[in-house]
């Protein structure tokens, strides 16, 4: 009885171990509700997609089964249309882009602070960004000819303003105070507009950024679909005349990977950048 008991003392009580307790079910179980909340419809959306035209709910030659559309985007990548025109279209909404960032955020930036030139500007701004970047192609193709140089222009032209105007408003919205307290303390306009303003404005403009990055996709399908004999968007329209559904709906989902792939990027950046910020857009 002696040597029972001794033995029934040492026994582990798995009732008390980390893994039979209740802390750890209740986080695996907040973590699902979270992924559930999170993701539910986006997943239950999918399985809807696959599963409508084996039940007849709708036409399999319009709207093929998502594995087939997987199928043919992995075809087209690897060996594939895809294959080379990524790169295509990467380069034309990269370089738009880059120039929108390198010119928006300097002018904003100089705008902002400088309230007389931004009253005078407004006006002409505001028009510019109210004239469709589509509606001026035509324009854009006249002046430049129906290379890579209007296509790249129109997307500039429509990605320049988010973040023009996203560095403007960041830079109004820096509080007064701040400003006038690093003054007080001797900091020259140099000093102040490195430590205070341009950190202060870095959310905002990465708002602008986001924006902009999906409005240069949105504007490079249409570019491409318009005048151009290769990219992404050349792929929708091209697979479209040929009747090639399911390669049409890869080249739709690879576009919005792509964009996916660059606002995520963007959020990496600005919470490395912004990291003292508690702003969540």
């Amino acid at each position: 009885m002696a040597l029972e008991s001794e033995h029934q003392g040492t026994l582990p009580n798995y009732s008390e171990t980390p893994f039979w307790g209740g802390k750890a079910m209740r986080e695996v179980g907040a973590q699902l509700r979270n992924f559930a909340s999170r993701y539910g419809l986006l997943i239950a959306f999918a399985v809807l997609w696959q599963v409508a035209p084996s039940l007849g709910w709708t036409n399999r030659a319009v709207l093929p089964p998502l594995d087939a559309i997987l199928v043919a985007l992995w075809n087209g990548l690897s060996s594939g249309p895809f294959a080379g025109d990524v790169g295509v279209s990467l380069q034309r909404a990269g370089i738009a882009f880059i120039a929108a960032a390198g010119v928006g955020i300097p002018l904003g930036l100089f705008m902002g602070q400088i309230r007389i030139v931004e009253r005078s500007l407004d006006p002409i701004l505001q028009l510019f960004r109210q004239t469709s970047a589509l509606a001026l192609y035509p324009v854009f193709i006249l002046l430049l000819g129906l290379g890579e140089a209007s296509k790249i222009f129109v997307i500039f032209w429509a990605t320049l303003f988010p973040i023009l105007l996203a560095t403007i408003g960041g830079v109004k919205q820096v509080d007064p105070k701040l400003v006038e307290m690093a003054r007080v303390y001797g900091a020259t306009p140099l000093t102040v507009f490195r430590r205070v303003v341009l950190p202060a404005s870095l959310p905002q403009i990465f708002v602008g950024l986001r924006l902009s990055a999906t409005t240069s996709l949105l504007l490079l399908i249409a570019a491409e679909m318009i005048g151009a004999n290769s990219g992404v968007g050349f792929q929708v329209m091209n697979a479209q005349y040929n009747f090639q559904i399911p390669l049409m709906f890869a080249a739709i989902l690879l576009l919005a990977i792509l964009g996916l792939s660059a606002n995520f990027i963007l959020e990496v950046l600005q919470a490395r950048l912004c990291r003292w910020s508690k702003v969540k857009d």
